[in-house]
Parts: structure tokens; sequence; C-alpha cells
């Protein structure tokens, strides 16, 4: 059954990060009526807004469960790609860790693929004019912006012993790593706020929920970009057993992500040909680089036994402990709930010719909390992870079919450059290193290698890697920006050859940045904003 149309000014699909900013923004205007459309629940399971939920979220109702095609270099495996299905999308469910990568990374977007007006003095003013950081502000940060930003309100002695660790290493304590540089040890700040998360949908959309012109709809699938005459005017949309349409008079804009995006744009004609006629699409527009382009950080774990029973595993039973860690975040907004579980960050170099850090480390004071960590142990531990920041590896989605329920196929083509794997043993190296300094070395009893591995010579290294990469949650690029072969929108982010339509999330980048990427899809977010309003 189909349901008449309802009329919008913008019609935006995706309530994740991005798609949240720019409900927010659009809708600040009492005479612009906006849609704000997500296929997944509201974000109102109080889970969600503790942040040590974030090792509970990473499996279950809140993500897609989307797992990627056979990865050829990397044994064959299917792993796991949780990406957030909730109001706020992956910043609903993330580690909270706030980095904005490099700013080399924004110029590049410049010089090497014509993205004009996305250099990084300008992406510094959209991080700032989103930012409410509790502790810093003038050149690099602000306060006064919708998205809470925090320190660790008490962090973990293990923390505490790593960071330590990292400058007996010979890397220097940094205490910002969106400052001067990224380069050294410390604690990550996070989008926090008074002990609670802030997600893009706290930050961005709860506040102006209010607004007359603002409509929320979850838990409905868009199906389709409705085009005439090679202009976006509307989208279809199944929600439950009907079939409805919705006409936009200005722009639709398309948020779902790195994995939603291109596959929306392919059940709407729009993509590679070849990738279209297997899935049985008619072709509106010839673009072939939709769904291509994608890139993520490969992410490597081990888990390591410590002979203290201090770690953030106390939380996993009933006790005396949980009991009391649950009335001190009830009453004050502290303790381990309070905790983002990824406490410590390192940046460090894998070559000195490198101008910035290639290699990017989180240290959490518990035993393997995340979903798809290889060699997951019970009993008292931590973890530590590393990955290659600026993968070579290109990796594409495509639609398995016409029918939009059906998951895509994403293939991330893992470690397919070799300097992506050489890169990730270096990182594997010295994160054995960082772990063997006197300072957390103290707490440790046993090392725990997933598969039973051994790690005493370069093929040893290597087999570990393919054998037990995994995704960092950060899937970007397949609706490429720019001006070169390949892109998909241009750098006022609308899609090459159709009207009335735009992309504005991490699909837009034509490059990974040296970071998590939920900052950056914030700062894009706001920029978009200006971009569809005419303010710039």
């Amino acid at each position: 059954m189909t349901k008449g149309n309802e009329i919008f000014d913008y019609i935006i699909v995706g309530g994740g990060s991005a798609g949240c900013v720019l409900a927010a923004k659009l809708s600040a205007d009492p005479l612009v009526k906006v849609l704000l459309l997500e296929a997944g629940k509201s974000d109102s399971n109080p889970l969600i807004h503790v942040p040590a939920g974030f090792a509970k979220l990473t499996a279950g109702p809140y993500q897609w469960g989307y797992v990627s095609e056979p990865q050829k270099y990397a044994q064959d495996r299917k792993i796991p790609l949780a990406q957030g299905k909730v109001l706020g999308g992956g910043g609903s469910i993330n580690a909270q860790v706030y980095t904005r990568g490099a700013r080399e990374d924004y110029d590049r977007w410049v010089s090497e693929f014509g993205c004009t007006g996305w250099g990084s003095e300008t992406m510094l003013n959209y991080f700032k004019i989103s930012e409410d950081n509790e502790r810093l502000s003038g050149k690099y940060h602000s306060r006064g912006g919708p998205l809470g930003v925090s320190d660790l309100v008490n962090p973990h002695e293990l923390t505490k012993a790593f960071v330590a660790s990292g400058q007996e290493m010979g890397l220097p304590y940094n205490s910002d790593f969106n400052g001067e540089s990224q380069f050294g040890v410390g604690y990550y700040q996070t989008t926090t706020r008074n002990g609670k998360r802030c997600s893009a949908s706290v930050a961005y959309l709860h506040p102006v929920l209010h607004r007359k012109n603002l409509v929320v709809r979850t838990k409905v699938i868009v199906s389709r970009i409705i085009i005439e005459k090679k202009i976006a005017v509307g989208v279809s949309v199944i929600n439950g057993k009907l079939i409805e349409n919705y006409n936009a008079t200005r722009e639709v804009i398309i948020a779902a992500g790195a994995f939603g995006s291109p596959k929306l744009m392919q059940l709407s004609g729009i993509g590679d040909p070849t990738d279209l006629h297997k899935a049985g699409i008619k072709v509106e527009n010839a673009l072939p680089g939709v769904g291509k382009n994608l890139q993520d950080h490969c992410d490597l774990d081990i888990i390591y036994s410590i002979n203290q029973k201090i770690s953030m595993d106390r939380m996993d039973s009933v006790s005396p402990f949980t009991v009391n860690a649950g009335l001190e975040y009830l009453l004050y907004k502290r303790g381990p709930l309070a905790s983002t579980v990824v406490e410590g960050g390192m940046f460090s170099f894998s070559d000195s010719k490198e101008k910035t850090p290639d290699l990017q480390f989180h240290f959490l004071p518990a035993a393997g909390v995340e979903s798809g960590v290889a060699g997951t142990k019970k009993g008292f531990g931590v973890t530590l992870n590393v990955y290659y920041l600026r993968p070579k590896s290109r990796g594409t989605v495509r639609i398995a079919s016409a029918d939009p329920r059906e998951a895509p196929l994403i293939d991330p083509n893992y470690l397919s450059e070799d300097i992506d794997l050489e890169l990730s043993v270096e990182g594997l190296r010295q994160m054995r290193e960082v772990m063997s300094q006197p300072s957390i070395s103290k707490y440790v009893t046993k090392e725990h290698l997933a598969n039973g591995a051994t790690l005493n010579s370069k093929d040893s290294y290597i087999k570990f890697v393919r054998e037990n990469g995994r995704t960092s949650y950060h899937p970007v690029g397949t609706c490429a920006m720019g001006s070169h072969e390949g892109s998909v929108v241009s750098p006022e982010l609308k899609v090459h050859g159709i009207g009335n339509l735009r992309v504005a999330d991490s699909s837009v980048m034509p490059e990974i940045v040296s970071s998590n990427t939920q900052a950056p899809t914030i700062a894009i977010a706001e920029r978009a904003a200006d971009l569809i309003l005419g303010s710039i």
C-alpha cells in the first residue's frame, strides 16, 4: 500500500552523526520544513548514554550487523563491520574518542583531489564551531559549541601505567592530540559531557526536537531517491507494510554513512553501470565512483593478563564493586561507568621520514571488551590495539540486489597493499615494545595472542596480521568528493549529474584521515550545512 506524498523543503536520509548536525542546522529557520529519516531506533536506551556502555554496543540491536565479503588478503575471513543503526549513528555506540587527524590530511584533500575549500584552516574552523571543550580553548579549541568534549573523569591506574610506559619507550607526553602535534602518548579526550555520552544526537538533535518544522522518523527504510529529469525530487520509504513517498522542494541530502550512502545511490540508479546491471537496476546516472574507494583502518589487538584484580573486568559480574560503581555513577557521574574504557592513546612514527605520525594506539584497562576482538580472554587484563593510519588498500560497496532490505556486499580489501601489511607489522612490534616497559610490565603476567600464535619472526608477524586484522569502525570514501576521476560529489557535495542531491557524511572523504573519524564527520556536516544554506 502506498501512502500519499508529504512535502518538505529538505529531506535528510540517515540520522547518524552527520544527519543529526544537518537536521539541527537546516531546521533553525522556522520557515523551512525538514524531514530526518533513520532506519534504526531512537537513542532512548540508558545504556547508550553511559560512557562505559560502549563495550556492550558493538554487537546487538543498535548496529547493522554487517559482515564483510571474504577478505582475500586476510585468510578469506568474513570480518564483522559494526556500524550504528540508531539516532546518533556510530556516535551513539562508539568509544567516544575525540581526535581530528593531521592538518596535512585536509591539505591533501585540496592539493591531490581538488577539494577546494576543505583545507586544514577551514576544517579547524568547523572543528571549533562544533566543540565545547571543558579544558581547552584558543588556537586549536573552543568552548560553547554543541559537542561536549572532556577529559577522563578518573583515569584508571593501569592507564596511567600505560601512559608512563609510552614515555619510557621514548615518546613525549602529549596533553592534546588535537593541538600542535599528534605525536606522543597521553589520555584521549572524549565526546562526553558531565559524565555522559555526548553523541551528535544528544548535542545537536535533542535540543531542537521541539521545533514544529522538524520531523524525525525512525525505523524506516529509504528504498530509493525519486529522480525526475535528472533532478532529485523526493524519496520512497518502506515503513512497516506501507510504502511512503516524500517530496523535497529544495534538496535531498544523503547522510547514511560509507556503507549506506552508496547503497541508496545504487538502489536509485546512480553508480557504476556494471554494478547496477548485476543487481537489476535501471541506470539513471552513470557514476562509476559510487561505492568505490572504500577505506578503513585495519586494527590489531593483543590482550594481556595482569597480576591484580583491578581492571575494569570487575564490571563483568554482579558484586559489591559493581553495585558501588553503579551508585557512584548515579549519584556523582564518576567511577568506572564514567569511563569510555578506551582511555589511553599514542601516536607514533613507523619511519622517521614521515612528517606526521602514521600509527595510532588505543589502551583499554580491560581484557578484550569489544565484540570481534581476536583472542578475547575471560579474567582480568588489559588490551592494546594499533592501526596504520594512512592505508593504501581500497575496497568496494555494491548492492547485492534491488531489494533495499538486503545488506550490501562490502569488501574493504584489507591488507591488499604491501605497505599496509608492513606498517601493521611495525605497529604490532611497537605495541609489544611499549607493553614491555617497566611501568606497565610490572602488572603483566602473560601476553595472549589469538589462535595460539607466536611472534618470533617477520613471517609470524605477517601471519598474525592476516589472521587477526579487523575493522576500526572507520569506513570512509565511497562517495568521494573532488574534481578527480572517480569522484562522486563536487567540493560543494553535489552529486555529479543529478540536481538537488548532495551527500554529506564520512563517505565523501577522498582519503581517510589520520585518526578516529567521528569528529571529522561532524565537521563535514557543519560545513555541508553552510554550503546548503549558501552562507559561505
